[in-house]
C-alpha cells in the first residue's frame, strides 16, 4: 500500500489551493471554448432563480438546480474526452468515434434527466392535482 497519503502537505491548504486553481481554469477554458457549456452556463443563471419561482420545496429547488449542475459536469467530461480524442488522433477512427458519440449519449441522457425534473415541477406549479 502506498503511503503518499503520509507526505507531508498531501491534505494542506496549499493543495487544496492549487486544486481549487486548476478546477477553476478548467471552467474558464470550456467557457471560452466551447459553445455548449456557455449555453449551459446560462441555462444555470436562468434557472436558479426560476427554480425559486417555482416552488418553496428546498428538496424540489434542489432537484431543479442539482440537475443543470449535472448538465454541466456531464458536458466537461464529454469535452475533455473530446479534446483528448483529437488529440490522441487526428485520423478518422470508429473506435474513438464511438467513444465520442458515448460522450455525446451522456449529455443527452443528463439532458433528458433534467427536463424530466423541471417539467414534473411545472407541472405540480400550475397544474395542481385536484384536493
Amino acid at each position: 500500500m502506498s503511503e503518499a497519503w503520509l507526505r507531508p502537505g498531501a491534505f494542506g491548504v496549499k493543495r487544496l489551493w492549487r486544486a481549487t486553481i486548476n478546477s477553476w481554469n478548467g471552467l474558464l477554458a470550456a467557457a471560452q471554448t466551447e459553445r455548449a457549456f456557455r449555453e449551459e452556463l446560462l441555462a444555470l443563471a436562468i434557472g436558479i432563480p426560476l427554480a425559486f419561482f417555482l416552488t418553496a420545496d428546498g428538496g424540489k429547488r434542489l432537484a431543479l438546480i442539482g440537475t443543470l449542475l449535472v448538465i454541466l459536469i456531464v458536458e466537461l467530461l464529454n469535452t475533455a474526452i473530446e479534446k483528448l480524442s483529437d488529440r490522441v488522433s487526428s485520423d478518422h477512427d470508429l473506435a474513438l468515434k464511438r467513444v465520442k458519440d458515448m460522450g455525446s449519449a451522456a449529455i443527452l441522457l443528463s439532458l433528458l434527466l433534467a427536463g424530466t425534473v423541471w417539467l414534473w415541477v411545472a407541472i405540480e406549479r400550475f397544474w395542481p392535482a385536484p384536493s
